[in-house]
């Protein structure tokens, strides 16, 4: 298998970090976003969505972060993606709501467009204004991930036992960290994240990540 990915990808960290706590055999093939890699022929021609992670198996290709995911589990057979219907439901669940809900401010309302040019709106009032509403929404989100999705008694998004849910959930929060959000006032959540940071292979996958986020820590960021 090969894994096209880059190492501050948001959306390829969880599954170069679920390849390395399980030992999977997989070749990384980095496609250098920062140079437009992803928009060159040679990558266009087999990803047309020209976007990071693809995962590929053989003659099979597949893309988007999630569906990565669920496929490795299932191949290895991974309890991290329970057979169990309404278990298995429920991570499913947990993922369509940090994909859709959560992400969709959090990434593209409030860290995007404070950290990519082209995310930059046409007017200094229209970005301002846009921050902003990231803002509050991605504060409405983080409330609710801490009460009701984790909540006081569960040690992982999905109850006791780490799931995929995990792994593509806290490279999407761990995003914060970029742009130094607070989250004393989400105490559930700084102990979910705790617990992911025990992860074996967290620092050697996120190095890279790291190492960006510390590129801009002089920055002044808009940040919860």
């Amino acid at each position: 298998m090969k894994l096209y990915m880059h190492p501050f990808s948001i959306t390829s960290r969880p599954i170069r970090l679920f390849i390395a706590e399980n030992g999977i055999k997989c070749d990384e093939q980095v496609i250098d976003l920062m140079t437009g890699e992803h928009h060159k022929p040679h990558y266009v021609e087999i990803n047309p969505n020209r976007l990071v992670p693809m995962l590929e198996d053989g003659d099979f290709r597949l893309t988007e972060s999630s569906a990565i995911l669920k496929y490795l589990a299932d191949k290895i057979g991974s309890p991290a993606y329970p057979k169990d219907l309404k278990e298995r439901a429920k991570v499913n669940e947990m993922m369509d709501w940090l994909n859709t809900q959560f992400y969709r401010d959090w990434g593209y309302g409030l860290h995007y467009p404070q950290l990519f040019p082209h995310h930059k709106r046409r007017s200094d009032e229209a970005h301002a204004g846009a921050i902003d509403w990231g803002k509050q929404n991605s504060k409405f989100w983080l409330q609710v991930l801490n009460d009701h999705w984790i909540g006081p008694k569960h040690q992982y998004l999905c109850g006791d036992k780490i799931t995929i849910a995990d792994y593509f959930g806290i490279s999407l929060v761990t995003l914060g960290e970029v742009i130094k959000c607070d989250f004393s006032k989400y105490p559930n959540i700084t102990r979910w994240v705790g617990n992911m940071k025990k992860l074996k292979s967290w620092d050697k996958i996120n190095e890279v990540f790291y190492s960006v986020a510390g590129s801009v820590k002089d920055k002044q960021f808009v940040a919860v």
